[in-house]
């Protein structure tokens, strides 16, 4: 019987899968109507403070051209810009005239322009500045600083190889206290203009931004001009898109929009804080997102519930059957709290294991004394055709009259029959076994004078070692019947020796011959233990080798079979002496 044990099988996966399916739509709609809600909500407040930006980067862009149109007419028609174009040194006092003159005009158009802070004329070949703030301006007061700032400005502007200028348009002049700067060259002059930045805020604090929520000012590159501390704080990425918003910050979102300036390198940016936004979200939206929060936290204790009410009790059953399936009859399934039902099942399921174990032992014994028994049989096992052989031999002698071979064979025959009708044991000396072998290749010597010899090596501390008997005996007696014959010489070389460990030592045995060894088939079958007995009885010695190794040791004894030369055969065997 086939089971299909697939994972899509599996009554665990089954049940989850079901419940999964029947629950998991519903979250997912009400979460995605969440996510929906939300997005909406912040492009509507993107969209709302995005068009307050739009509005007041209008009206500043407007004041500002206001003032480039002003500096454009100054240095057009403004005559009195010639003398300051030249060296003071030719005529000083119309120089100082002049500049007096201008200075009070531009001082007194300040007053025309809303959030204008300053105008300003450097003259390159005196390198001397024209500062003109507005009167009660944020520059009126203390401008040295401001003029240092200007001044080394527009002489590194024009002692620069390259002919732009860096403030050609509307941009940030970074001090202490942050100014919008525009320069004009006129001829050899340099003209300009500067906004409080702060007064160009002024109006973005009507914006509801939130508790936390801020209206800033930012370079060209979208740098922060105000609240950088704030800003770098929290991370705030200020580089935003032109017509949607980001989310951006580091513990904290924040929705940032903003709006480019036309007419200079600057720009307005808006950064609300996400949780403020979401304040606004409908009652009935945040009871969705507790429900969907809700089924989820339904589910997980489903699935708790279902694991530990049924899937558990049902592993504990599957996992004793697969030990049983294994051979592990000891396994039972644990005794734990559980339903009536699983645990009328346990307890019927470990007492058929138990009378499954009982009724395995007692079969189990049977087989033993069967396999005693077969043992028996296999060790009585004797060729006859040897024992017919050997009689034959002794009458060709005896026709011959060479009664000292007779006597030889006869002395070999008795000795060999002796160790052959001995009492039936399980494991004999390693020296009676080697004894009997040599016996036996000793009268079958007779049978083929001057074409079969024979080595036998083995340490001696291994005398006292009990293997199974005959096991030698039969790889010879088959080596015999296969390799010798009576046109090549064959040698037959049997060793024995210990491997590995002292306290795991085991005892190789090589029998090898130098006939024509194994064929390819048959090498191949006897190395997958096929059995290659047949009714003729070919090749029933190894058989009954192999079969007695199993019964004896089971799997700790291995028989392998090779060509070199000639058939070599290799048993290791447990290393076991007799006891007493």
């Amino acid at each position: 019987m086939s089971f299909n044990r697939t994972a899509f099988n599996s009554l665990h996966l089954k049940l989850i899968a079901g419940i999964v399916l029947i629950i998991a739509p519903m979250v997912s709609f009400l979460i995605y109507n969440n996510f929906y809600s939300m997005e909406v909500v912040r492009n509507q407040v993107a969209q709302s403070n995005s068009n307050m930006l739009n509005l007041y980067m209008g009206i500043i862009d407007n004041k500002l051209s206001d003032i480039d149109q002003y500096l454009l007419k100054f240095a057009a028609e403004e005559t009195g810009l010639i003398a300051l174009e030249r060296s003071s040194e030719s005529d000083i006092d119309a120089y100082n005239l002049e500049r007096i003159w201008l200075f009070s005009k531009l001082r007194d158009n300040t007053i025309y322009y809303n959030g204008l802070d300053y105008f300003f004329v450097y003259s390159p070949a005196n390198d001397d500045l024209l500062f003109a703030p507005k009167v009660a301006g944020s520059a009126d007061s203390d401008n040295e600083p401001i003029q240092k700032a200007i001044a080394g400005l527009v002489r590194d502007t024009a002692n620069s190889a390259n002919a732009n200028l860096s403030y050609d348009r509307w941009a940030v002049l970074p001090m202490q206290q942050d100014y919008l700067v525009h320069i004009v060259k006129s001829g050899g002059l340099y003209i300009g203009a500067g906004v409080n930045a702060n007064e160009v805020m002024g109006p973005l604090d009507l914006l509801d931004l939130g508790a936390e929520g801020r209206a800033l000012l930012v370079d060209g590159a979208h740098a922060p001009v105000q609240d950088k501390a704030f800003i770098n704080e929290h991370k705030i990425d200020l580089t935003f898109p032109s017509d949607t918003y980001r989310l951006t910050g580091d513990k904290q979102q924040y929705l940032v929009i903003g709006k480019d300036s036309s007419v200079g390198e600057f720009g307005l940016a808006a950064v609300v804080p996400d949780h403020s936004i979401l304040e606004r979200l409908p009652y009935l939206q945040r009871i969705i997102l507790f429900m969907a929060i809700g089924s989820i936290l339904i589910l997980l204790a489903a699935f708790y519930f279902l694991r530990r009410v049924v899937l558990l009790p049902i592993r504990r059953i599957v996992s004793a059957m697969r030990k049983i399936k294994e051979g592990y009859l000891e396994a039972r399934i644990p005794d734990r709290p559980t339903s009536n039902e699983f645990e009328l099942m346990n307890q019927t399921f470990n007492s058929m294991v138990s009378e499954l174990q009982q009724l395995k032992i007692h079969v189990y014994e049977e087989q033993l004394n069967s396999q005693r028994a077969e043992l028996k049989q296999l060790q009585l096992q004797i060729n006859p055709h040897f024992f017919l052989n050997s009689l034959n031999v002794v009458y060709y002698m005896a026709q011959e009259k060479n009664y000292d071979l007779i006597q030889e064979l006869s002395l070999s025959l008795i000795r060999y029959f002796r160790l052959m009708f001995r009492s039936q044991t399980d494991y004999a000396l390693l020296k009676d076994e080697l004894s009997l072998t040599e016996n036996y290749l000793k009268i079958q010597g007779f049978r083929f004078p001057g074409n079969l010899s024979y080595t036998v090596t083995a340490e001696k501390e291994l005398m006292d070692c009990v293997i199974p008997p005959l096991i030698i005996q039969s790889f010879a007696e088959n080596t015999i019947k296969h390799a010798v014959n009576t046109d090549d010489p064959t040698h037959i070389d049997i060793s024995l020796w210990t491997t590995g460990q002292p306290e795991a030592a085991k005892l190789h045995i090589r029998i090898r011959d130098t006939g024509s060894g194994f064929s390819e088939e048959i090498l191949s079958m006897l190395n997958e233990g096929m059995n290659l007995t047949n009714e003729g009885g070919e090749h029933i010695g190894i058989w009954n080798v192999r079969r007695r190794l199993r019964l004896l040791y089971r799997a700790e004894a291995a028989i392998a079979f090779s060509n070199d030369r000639g058939a070599v055969i290799d048993m290791i065997l447990p290393l076991l002496r007799e006891a007493g």
